[in-house]
């Protein structure tokens, strides 16, 4: 029978062979345990003890550390004392000064006996340090008797200072109670003679109040020995069992246990409740808070766990019990084990032959490796186990022992060794039973271009692990840890070109990224400015009101490489660039960022309009790259023109001719241009309310129109080129000589040949509008045309675009798109909306 399997009995048979009070409720004991970073000076003491002071638990225990970094600092004295490093001295000075400081700042007048006595436990050490250089080798029972001596000094110190309080409280020396023999799987209690020897001390100690010093013990045969690493909190646990506690608070410096590394992920949150499976799952794939092996004893008693905030005490913390909180969702939290490797096992000669994994796993015990994870698949052609990076070598060696004859005859083709790997876990009870928690996690790692490398799953279905590459490392844990709606979904925003567009993009994202945060579970992070000059950068991504001053104040000159780098951060699970310029050098660098997996959204119509080899490379960097390409707003501003033609053609329709007016300028123009006052000066009008480009020819040439007729070709399948186009524009040869402001001075050119048409159509009943047309053979046109004044671009608002689709389905009656297709501040909308897309694509709640 397990020992913690007779853990109850052995407590019961405890109390009934030696004679003690009977206990009621009023005598249960509620155990604490507090680590180094809760005892790092004399405030941390005076802290921890008005924590117990203001507590009315009827029996009350508490475990605590050394002081914080004392434990290292000890090992450190003992193996320079071993290694005749005279810089042990120094090393003994320095523990000796910080504990005696922190007795007198602790009790002032009152620290002379505790001085008295801690100076009287360092003359001991500093004995021990000088046989230990003397004998020049660290003996074991030395190592351990002086690693654990910092819980004893921080345990008396605790006491003496709750007793300059007026409070009883009575110290209790692990040594004296605990015995442990060490085993394979680490340490194990004997709980007969722990219960024994506690119940026998209890007789003599019947203060409410006690302190316990954790970390050591004594084995069988009475020598000093220590629990290991994490051994504090293991006494903890171990204490709250012998004392029957009803309860075990683990103070530390963290609110409880979190959903993931906050270093990592610093959106994680805290869990207001897990189960010990749960917790056991986090905590051995990379959790601090608490170690696996501090939780069997609790397991076994059913003791609950409450993890706390030492410097919050407020804060409820986590409760680790016998079940968690399945109303939280399906995935409680995730972690991340690093500094791994993989070792795969593979050849056909080992399909259906058994015994062959029996020999691997002999083989890396044998070579004292411990396995991590273990993923087979179904058809034994290979075997991959994930062990700790430190231990790959020894495991290959080992490996190639075992099945040299193997490999030379070619049974099994190869045992190969993966460094520079981690592992990511994703733990829960209520995985158990959902269908899709494994879909959910691969699809959101797949969107972050994260390569899964092994796979792992329990039939417990309390944990999925997958093997990845370290260098994805953060990038995967931040993008599971959104994509479970533990955190914020995150993107890394740039955006190049804060001119009219760009800059009214960036003040309605600053408007709306709070609530997009809090609604929406979207954290966009604008991490990047780009002008044609400047360069802003921002590591957290908080966009300032005065973000145009800054760019404007910037020493960094605009540099592509620099901002694509700080953009595509290894950290941030998603990266978005927006480019808001009208540049066709910025567009050449799309393949690259697609290809990359970083996503471009943009109203820029160079790359969808410009050469078709371009446009080519763009769509395949996409399926290689999984980058997301939006550009919506390059032929309708904010209104839906490319989404609906998308999904006419996806839905099987078969496009017959596109006929639209798409420029919201001309538009303006020619639905204001009644000959009551020269063309020319509707132009001028026109630039001064800025519905024109800053050279006004830009809109009058028609190249703008033709760009978005080539685009929407294209996404209707045609390779149409923009010299294809048949463009009829508004501006003479002459004019287009001229530099900007020469030309608008000489606009009244125009003026004549305007007056000539539009009277020509007045005289047929028409209204002259400047139309763009394609149809079904590709033949393609933009210019001024005469329609009747009862057509639908006769009477649209003033700077509507329309855009008719005829089709197959809508053969008689085209299906029109129609809205406002002009203004920076519409434009601006419509590449936002892209980015929301983008954002829900990625697994935010929109």
């Amino acid at each position: 029978m397990s020992p913690f399997a007779t853990l109850s009995a052995t407590l019961a048979a405890t109390r009934h062979n030696i004679s003690v009070r009977p206990r009621g409720d009023d005598d249960l004991a509620t155990a604490h345990k507090f680590g180094g970073s809760s005892l790092a000076d004399a405030a941390c003491f005076r802290r921890v003890a008005t924590i117990l002071l203001e507590r009315d638990d009827p029996v009350q225990v508490s475990v605590v550390s050394a002081m914080q970094g004392v434990t290292n600092a000890l090992i450190a004295l003992a193996q320079a004392a071993a290694s005749r490093d005279p810089a042990w001295q120094s090393q003994w000075s320095a523990l000796r000064e910080r504990h005696v400081e922190t007795a007198r700042d602790l009790l002032g007048d009152q620290s002379g006996a505790l001085r008295v006595w801690l100076e009287a436990r360092f003359a001991d050490l500093s004995d021990t340090s000088k046989a230990l250089a003397v004998l020049g080798i660290p003996a074991r029972e030395a190592l351990d008797a002086i690693q654990g001596l910092g819980e004893i000094w921080s345990a008396h110190m605790l006491r003496a200072h709750v007793e300059s309080l007026g409070q009883e409280c009575a110290l209790l020396d692990a040594r004296e109670i605990l015995v442990v023999s060490q085993g394979e799987l680490g340490v194990a209690v004997d709980w007969p003679a722990s219960a024994s020897r506690l119940a026998e001390w209890r007789t003599r100690h019947p203060q409410r109040r006690v302190i316990i010093t954790g970390f050591v013990a004594r084995d069988a045969e009475g020598r000093p020995t220590t629990l290991g690493r994490n051994g504090s909190d293991y006494s903890g646990a171990i204490f709250a069992a012998l004392f029957e506690a009803r309860e075990l608070h683990i103070w530390t410096d963290v609110d409880g246990v979190l959903s993931a590394d906050p270093r990592l992920v610093p959106e994680a949150v805290s869990l207001n409740a897990l189960s010990y499976e749960e917790a056991c799952e986090l905590a051995y794939f990379g959790a601090k808070v608490i170690h696996p092996q501090t939780m069997l004893p609790a397991m076994a008693l059913g003791l609950p766990i409450h993890i706390r905030n030492t410097f919050k005490p407020s804060h409820p913390g986590t409760c680790i019990a016998t079940s968690g909180d399945s109303a939280e969702g399906p995935v409680r939290g995730l972690s991340l084990a690093d500094e791994l490797a993989i070792v795969n096992v593979e050849g056909a000669g080992m399909i259906g032959v058994p015994g062959t994994a029996e020999r691997v796993f002999a083989a890396l015990r044998d070579a004292k490796v411990s396995v991590v994870m273990i993923s087979q698949g179904s058809s034994e052609h290979s075997i991959c186990l994930v062990v700790r990076g430190a231990d790959s070598a020894r495991a290959e060696v080992a490996l190639d022992a075992v099945f040299g004859r193997e490999l030379a005859s070619g049974q099994i083709q190869a045992i190969t060794v993966t460094r520079d790997i981690s592992v990511l876990a994703a733990v829960g009870d209520g995985m158990a039973g959902t269908p899709g928690v494994a879909a959910r996690l691969f699809a959101t790692l797949g969107r972050a271009q994260v390569n899964i490398r092994a796979i792992a799953q329990g039939a417990s279905e309390r944990n999925i692990s997958v093997a990845l590459a370290s260098a994805d490392a953060s990038r995967a844990l931040r993008a599971a840890h959104a994509g479970f709606w533990l955190s914020p979904q995150t993107l890394s925003v740039g955006v190049i070109g804060p001119g009219n567009v760009g800059r009214a993009l960036l003040d309605q994202l600053r408007e709306a990224i709070p609530r997009l945060r809090r609604e929406a579970n979207l954290d966009l992070r604008v991490r990047s400015i780009a002008s044609s000059r400047k360069l802003l950068i921002s590591e957290r991504g908080d966009l300032a009101a005065d973000w145009s001053a800054q760019l404007a104040s910037s020493r960094l000159e605009a540099d592509m490489a620099a901002f694509t780098r700080h953009v595509h951060a290894a950290h941030l699970p998603h990266a978005v660039i927006i480019d808001c310029s009208a540049s066709n050098e910025v567009a050449d660098h799309y393949p690259g960022w697609l290809a990359a997996g970083i996503h471009v959204i943009t109203p820029n119509k160079q790359a969808g309009s410009g050469d078709l080899g371009r446009w080519q490379t763009i769509g395949e960097s996409r399926r290689s790259g999984g980058g997301r390409w939006r550009y919506e707003a390059t032929v309708g501003a904010g209104l839906p023109v490319i989404s609906t033609l998308r999904d006419l053609i996806d839905t099987g329709d078969e496009l017959i001719a596109i006929e639209g007016i798409l420029s919201g300028t001309l538009a303006w123009l020619f639905n204001r241009y009644d000959g009551s006052q020269p063309f020319s000066a509707l132009v001028r009008e026109a630039l001064a309310l800025g519905y024109t480009e800053p050279d006004p020819r830009d809109d009058l040439s028609g190249l703008d129109v033709a760009r978005k007729l080539v685009i929407l070709a294209r996404e209707a399948g045609q390779s149409l080129e923009l010299d294809d186009v048949d463009v009829r524009g508004l501006v003479p040869p002459a004019l287009l000589e001229l530099d900007r402001d020469e030309a608008i001075s000489a606009l009244e050119s125009l003026d004549a040949e305007m007056a000539g048409q539009l009277q020509t159509a007045r005289s047929n009943g028409c209204v002259l509008r400047y139309v763009a047309r394609l149809d079904h053979g590709g033949r393609a046109s933009v210019g001024l045309v005469e329609l009747p004044a009862t057509h639908a671009f006769a009477n649209l608002r003033l700077t509507d675009n329309s855009v008719q689709f005829t089709t197959r389905r809508y053969a008689d009656n085209p299906l029109i798109v129609q809205g406002p297709g002009a203004g920076r501040e519409v434009t601006a909308a419509g590449v936002f909306a892209d980015l929301l897309r983008l954002g829900s694509a990625l697994g935010a709640r929109l």
